[in-house]
C-alpha cells in the first residue's frame, strides 16, 4: 500500500503521536509498505531527520489553530499517489485540512490519540464549550467522513462515545499500539547519570511525560513527600515544560521538605532515556486523562513495574498482567500507589518486572500493533 501520514508536527515534545507514527512507519516500511507524511513544520526542523521516510514539511500554520493555506493545496495535488491516509489527532487545522483535501477522493482514517477523552468536560469546562463548536463545525465532520475512527484501546474508544454532542455514528476501530524493545548498552546508565551526577547511588521513582496538569504531577509531589518523606527514595521528574508550571511545583517541594530528593533532568531522550528506565526502581504515571501512555509500554519493555492511575486507559490490561499498581487520580490515591509499592518486598518487586516484559512482549510491542494498523487499512483503501 500506498500510505500517507498526515499530522499537525512531529516536534517529539508534543508528546506520543510523533513517536508512535515514527515507529509503526518503520515496521510498514520493512513489510513493504510506502509511506510519506505530511506535517505543518518548519521544513529542516532537527526532529524531521529521525524519520526514513519522505516528509512534506509545509511550514509551521497560524496559532493557536495551526491554519496553513499549503495544506489543501499539497493534498489535492498529492493525493492520488496513495491508497489511503492516516490522519493523526484533532483540534488542529492539520484535521480539517485533510478533510478539505481527501475527503471524497481518497479514503481517510482518523488517528484520534485520546483527543475525544471527556476530561476536558470537567477539569476545563470552558473549553469544552469552545470545543463543542470547533466540533460541530469542523472536526465532526473529520470524523463522519472516515473510513474508520481509530483507537488504541477499548477504553478508549468507550469513553470517547458522546463526548460532544452531533456527528456520531462514526466506524470505529480499535487498532492497539506499542513501541519497539528497548536497545541494551552499558553506557544507557552513564549518560543518564552524567545529567544527573546528585543522583548517583540512589533508588528512584521515573516519571517521564510533559509536565503539565493533565499528568497529575502536582498530585505526585505531594504523594511523594507524604509516602516517601521519611525514606532514601528519591524522585526523577523528567520531561518538557511547556507551560512554565515547574517553578511553582519545585516551590511546593521546597515547603513540603523533598525538594533535595527532585530531579529535574528536562526532556530525555536515547540513551539518556532509556538509561533513566532501566535504572528506576519503578515507573509511575499519575495521570488525570492518558490515551495509551506509550511510556508505560516502555517501561514494561524495560522490565519495570509500572504505578499507573485509573485514567490511563489500558490500566485494566496492564493490572491483569500483574505488571502495575492502580489507584485513585488523586493525592490519596498517588500515595496509596507509592506506599503499596515501598511495602511489597524485593522479591514481589522482581515478579513485577517480569510480568512488566512480559505483558509488554504480548501486547504493546510495535510490530504487532502496526500490521495489525495494516491490515485494518488494507480493508479500507482504495482498490485498483
Amino acid at each position: 500500500m500506498r500510505i500517507l501520514r498526515v499530522i499537525s508536527s512531529l516536534d517529539p515534545r508534543f508528546g506520543g503521536p510523533s513517536e508512535g507514527l515514527r515507529l509503526s512507519t518503520a515496521v510498514l516500511t520493512a513489510a513493504g509498505h510506502e509511506t510519506e507524511i505530511v506535517c505543518l513544520d518548519e521544513p529542516g526542523s532537527a526532529w524531521l531527520s529521525l524519520f526514513e521516510v519522505p516528509i512534506h514539511a509545509l511550514g509551521p500554520g497560524t496559532q493557536p489553530y495551526r491554519y496553513s493555506d499549503k495544506l489543501v493545496p499539497w493534498l489535492k495535488e498529492n493525493r492520488d499517489r496513495f491508497d489511503i491516509a492516516v490522519v493523526h489527532g484533532l483540534w488542529n487545522y492539520a484535521s480539517f485540512g485533510a478533510w478539505r483535501g481527501l475527503a471524497g477522493a481518497l479514503p481517510y482514517t482518523v488517528f484520534t490519540h485520546g483527543m475525544l477523552d471527556p476530561w476536558f468536560r470537567k477539569a476545563k469546562p470552558a473549553k469544552h464549550i469552545v470545543k463543542q463548536v470547533f466540533w460541530s463545525l469542523f472536526e465532526g465532520r473529520v470524523l463522519r467522513d472516515a473510513e474508520a475512527v481509530l483507537f488504541t484501546s477499548e477504553e478508549e474508544r468507550d469513553m470517547a462515545r458522546g463526548s460532544f454532542l452531533g456527528h456520531q455514528g462514526y466506524t470505529e476501530e480499535v487498532v492497539g499500539y506499542g513501541t519497539l524493545s528497548p536497545p541494551v548498552a552499558a553506557r544507557q546508565n552513564e549518560v543518564f547519570q552524567a545529567k544527573l551526577p546528585d543522583l548517583a547511588g540512589h533508588r528512584y521513582l521515573l516519571f517521564l511525560s510533559r509536565i503539565h496538569p493533565k499528568k497529575g504531577c502536582d498530585l505526585l509531589i505531594e504523594a511523594f513527600a507524604a509516602a516517601a518523606g521519611q525514606t532514601d527514595l528519591h524522585l526523577v521528574i523528567a520531561g518538557p515544560d511547556e507551560s512554565g508550571w515547574r517553578p511553582e511545583l519545585e516551590g511546593r517541594a521546597r515547603q513540603l521538605g523533598v525538594a533535595d530528593r527532585l530531579h529535574w533532568p528536562g526532556m530525555l531522550a536515547g540513551d539518556a532515556k532509556w538509561g533513566a528506565y532501566y535504572g528506576c526502581e519503578a515507573f509511575i504515571l499519575p495521570s488525570h486523562q492518558e490515551n495509551f501512555g506509550i511510556v508505560v509500554a516502555e517501561a514494561m519493555a524495560c522490565g519495570k513495574p509500572v504505578l499507573i492511575t485509573n485514567k490511563v486507559n489500558i490500566w485494566r490490561q496492564v493490572e491483569a498482567c500483574g505488571a502495575a499498581l492502580v489507584e485513585n487520580d488523586d493525592v490519596a490515591g498517588i500515595t496509596a500507589l507509592i506506599a503499596r509499592f515501598l511495602a511489597l518486598d524485593e522479591e514481589a518487586k522482581a515478579a513485577m518486572g517480569v510480568a512488566a516484559h512480559k505483558g509488554f512482549m504480548e501486547n504493546y510491542d510495535v510490530s504487532v500493533a502496526a500490521l495489525k494498523l495494516a491490515e485494518m487499512l488494507r480493508t479500507k483503501a482504495r482498490q485498483g
